[in-house]
């Protein structure tokens, strides 16, 4: 990290960006069609999640389709990129350009994504995710776990970052 002065270590500070902020991004590569000639490309997309932690271990919930561009890419790469921001707000610089800034908190970290089978493992992250979003807790069927793709992304390291007034 380049600006020391703006790295966040506090567990407190960091869960609360976690709490907060409700939509993180997830970047995978998609590997294409290589027998059709077709490079690699970076592909993003921004869900809802749920998190725990394991150790020092951040584990993310997201959920999505069972069909589509995002299980495809992970069956054939599961490293992610996740990026979280919360708290932005852009800092004036009057009538001079290159003197706006702007207030945020990011997290960020590499990750393995694993998409869940187990009908109970699918479950807890769904309540997982579902407590961050709503603060409540619902009941989830084996069922209804089964209607969609449940993605575990661990995240060994992160770094988290702030700028504030």
């Amino acid at each position: 990290m380049r600006r020391l002065d703006r790295q966040v270590t506090d567990p407190v500070l960091i869960r609360r960006i976690l709490d907060t902020a409700k939509v993180g991004r997830m970047g995978m590569i998609d590997m294409g069609d290589q027998e059709e000639g077709e490079e690699p490309r970076p592909y993003v997309v921004p869900r809802h999640y749920g998190y725990v932690w394991e150790g020092q271990e951040l584990i993310l919930y997201m959920h999505g389709a069972k069909e589509g561009r995002t299980p495809d890419v992970l069956s054939k790469n599961d490293r992610v990129f996740i990026e979280i921001e919360s708290d932005t707000e852009l800092i004036s610089g009057g009538d001079v350009a290159c003197r706006y800034g702007a207030n945020y908190a990011s997290i960020m970290g590499d990750g393995v994504c694993r998409i869940l089978e187990d009908p109970q493992e699918k479950i807890r992250g769904l309540n997982c995710l579902m407590k961050l979003q709503t603060g409540r807790e619902f009941p989830i069927t084996a069922a209804m776990a089964d209607s969609v793709n449940v993605y575990e992304i661990t995240v060994p390291v992160i770094s988290c970052k702030m700028r504030k007034k």
